[in-house]
């Protein structure tokens, strides 16, 4: 992780269909909802379980922080591995 300092926060975030998939694996993605203080288009790094097993706009709560790889562009990351809270 290129921003080690920055803290985890709880984030509200929702399954959406992209506009454009270049560059992006899978249909469905995670996106932060709106309100928060993040852009809509910020893509989280999230367990695909998230976009996979729910219904499209589902809202989950997850514990992130704002991360980037080397010096690109900003993203919400969550360890696969940490639970979730499926808000419906």
């Amino acid at each position: 992780m290129a921003k080690p300092n920055e803290p985890y926060q709880m984030v509200l975030v929702e399954s959406y269909f992209p506009d454009s998939t270049s560059g992006l694996h899978g249909l469905v993605h995670i996106r932060p909802c709106a309100g928060q203080g993040f852009p809509n288009d910020m893509h989280v790094e999230c367990s695909k379980s998230m976009a996979n097993d729910y219904p499209l706009g589902t809202r989950f709560r997850i514990r992130a922080k704002v991360t980037d790889k080397q010096g690109g562009r900003d993203f919400l990351y969550t360890s696969w591995r940490w639970k979730y809270e499926v808000l419906g």
